[in-house]
């Protein structure tokens, strides 16, 4: 009996090791936040509600379109009528740019970037070039509304942004990135290919267009033409009746990293040193725009955005650095990390070509937005 007892134990903490191992993003929130409280005390007030009750909304909605394969369907059908590899890479791309807008870069990339391989499997043509630049559709489309990624979210309800206001400082540096993606996605290979992808029934059509207006209520709620503790109520109450496995089934690791971000940085802002130092390195709008810009290639652009709009109240230099500064390094934007691992598993030999691919391309597309933002700051 107690023999069984230490191999339950035993198994128990190799699972949380492992939970620990394959979500480090997730270790290192916690590590940061559990080290931060023997420097200060958290408070309640560090979390910012808002951004966490719509982030679970937000999953809940897109996890019940997910299971119903919407998206699924509507990119199978447009695929299916496609002749070439070239026509093929443009849709690709196309649907992780506007979905993102919508259903965040991540979902964007878990969705068509295995559509993507099958294809490539498929026609046996190589399609690494068109995943990096889903990659980047996904992290520039994302850039364009306050739900398709978390920074934005983040920091539309911390600086209580006006939806105008918001679009009109991202809109342009979104309008070169869609010119950049339209360039390079024109100099990709053109073969004829001729794809039969089976097509895919929604089973339960009524349930989708359920969560269809309940994802517009949740987008609603973000703008605040509704309250966002409503739309958590009627979210919850939609997946207790539709399909309370839903409860169960989103990331509720990414709830917490953000949770632990938001103690670390609460704490960290807390501290006198901290506050003056980072105060005075950020001035005026170029150093907040390339302070943005040069953490997130280290820490990625979710914490970025939250550590430094502790410090600034310049939230569009700080919207756009943070959105550009998802480009650059793997680790700049956790949506490219889950393209990388996606690619690397179904061809793990060609991981060190795709991660040359992906550097080129990526530090393209930052130097020309950033050259371009940085030259409308001295014109502005």
């Amino acid at each position: 009996m107690q023999q069984n007892v230490e191999i339950q134990r035993k198994q128990k903490m190799h699972l949380n090791l492992g939970i620990l191992k394959k979500d480090r993003v997730f270790t290192l929130s916690l590590l940061l936040a559990f080290a931060s409280c023997f420097v200060q005390t958290p408070k309640l007030e560090y979390i910012n509600l808002h951004v966490m009750v719509s982030l679970f909304n937000l999953m809940i909605a897109i996890k019940a379109l997910e299971e119903l394969k919407v998206l699924d369907k509507f990119a199978i059908t447009i695929l299916n009528k496609s002749r070439n590899s070239r026509t093929v890479s443009s849709i690709l791309i196309s649907l992780c740019f506007v979905s993102s807008m919508f259903v965040t870069n991540d979902v964007a990339l878990l969705t068509f970037v295995p559509l993507t391989l099958i294809i490539s499997k498929k026609t046996d043509i190589s399609l690494s070039e068109t995943i990096i630049l889903q990659t980047i559709a996904a992290n520039i489309g994302s850039s364009l509304t306050p739900m398709g990624n978390p920074q934005n979210l983040f920091l539309f309800s911390h600086f209580g942004m006006k939806a105008l206001d918001f679009f009109a400082t991202i809109l342009l540096i979104a309008a070169v990135g869609i010119g950049l993606l339209i360039i390079f996605t024109s100099k990709l290979p053109k073969s004829e290919i001729k794809i039969e992808l089976p097509s895919i029934i929604i089973a339960n059509r009524k349930e989708a267009w359920i969560w269809g207006i309940l994802l517009a209520v949740i987008i609603a709620s973000i703008f605040g033409f509704i309250s966002y503790l409503h739309s958590f109520l009627i979210t919850v109450m939609a997946a207790i009746i539709l399909n309370r496995k839903l409860l169960l089934k989103i990331d509720y690791l990414l709830l917490i990293t953000f949770i632990c971000f938001f103690v670390f940085i609460g704490n960290l802002s807390s501290l006198k040193a901290v506050h003056t130092v980072a105060s005075a390195g950020l001035q005026d709008s170029t150093s907040v725009f390339f302070s943005s810009i040069f953490l997130s290639q280290f820490v990625s652009n979710v914490p970025a955005a939250i550590l430094l709009a502790n410090f600034t109240a310049d939230w569009r230099s700080l919207l756009l650095g943070v959105n550009i500064g998802g480009l650059g390094t793997l680790v700049a934007s956790l949506a490219s990390v889950i393209s990388y691992k996606l690619f690397v598993q179904a061809k793990p030999l060609e991981a060190k070509k795709y991660l040359v691919k992906f550097s080129i391309y990526n530090l393209a597309f930052l130097i020309i937005l950033c050259g371009i933002q940085y030259a409308l700051f001295l014109l502005f």
